[in-house]
């Protein structure tokens, strides 16, 4: 498998604002946390907590910078540019840690600080 492919298109996925795409990347019990935020458990739940953090932004683009994997999980070093409700463009780095399940994902873990996305 094309790793990088694989991750562009979880990019790409995002970016669309497709919240069941984006749950149906995780195993139907696996989990989500997002920073600081508590682990989202489920494909529901998880599709539901995107859906609720996408209404609070008008878009998004992600980038792969790198990326590393070892037989159990992958690391994405990336670069996210947001785009604020009032058109103003915020960029952020992250980094995701994917425990995998073949070739689903079982708990996905972002590492990002997005304090500047709500910042006057």
């Amino acid at each position: 498998m094309d790793r990088k492919a694989w991750l562009e298109n979880i990019g790409h996925i995002i970016d669309a604002m497709d919240p069941e795409g984006f749950a149906n990347l995780i195993t139907e019990n696996g989990s989500f946390r997002f920073g600081n935020m508590p682990p989202i458990l489920g494909r529901p739940a998880i599709a539901e907590a995107v859906r609720q953090f996408w209404s609070m932004i008008k878009g998004s683009k992600h980038k792969v910078v790198n990326y590393w994997e070892t037989p159990t999980s992958i690391v994405w070093q990336g670069e996210v540019m947001y785009t604020r409700k009032d058109d103003r463009k915020v960029p952020v780095n992250f980094c995701n840690v994917f425990y995998m399940n073949g070739d689903l994902i079982q708990d996905y873990l972002i590492y990002i600080d997005n304090s500047p996305l709500f910042a006057e």
